[in-house]
């Protein structure tokens, strides 16, 4: 993951759309390592109202995996471990 130095180097205000939390530096982390760019904004918010330990453990299951949809085997692995029960 990106610190806060390596993102502010590489910050153009006039390209890049600003990133002012935390939960939104690891959606975009999320997106990154699941290579599903187009649903940063999801992303973003599980990461906003999912806690992260559940997070951490299914994106681990999914990076150790050879899945081609990574994104979908994700999503799959939270409901697993019940990320979206009330």
């Amino acid at each position: 993951m990106k610190t806060v130095r390596d993102i502010l180097k590489n910050f153009n205000p006039l390209e890049d759309k600003y990133i002012s939390r935390e939960y939104q530096s690891f959606g975009v982390h999320l997106s990154e390592k699941l290579q599903d760019e187009a649903r940063k904004s999801l992303y973003i918010k599980l990461a906003k109202t999912i806690p992260r330990p559940v997070l951490e453990q299914a994106l681990r299951f999914v990076v150790d995996s050879h899945a081609r949809r990574k994104g979908a085997l994700f999503m799959w692995k939270l409901k697993e471990l019940g990320a979206f029960k009330k």
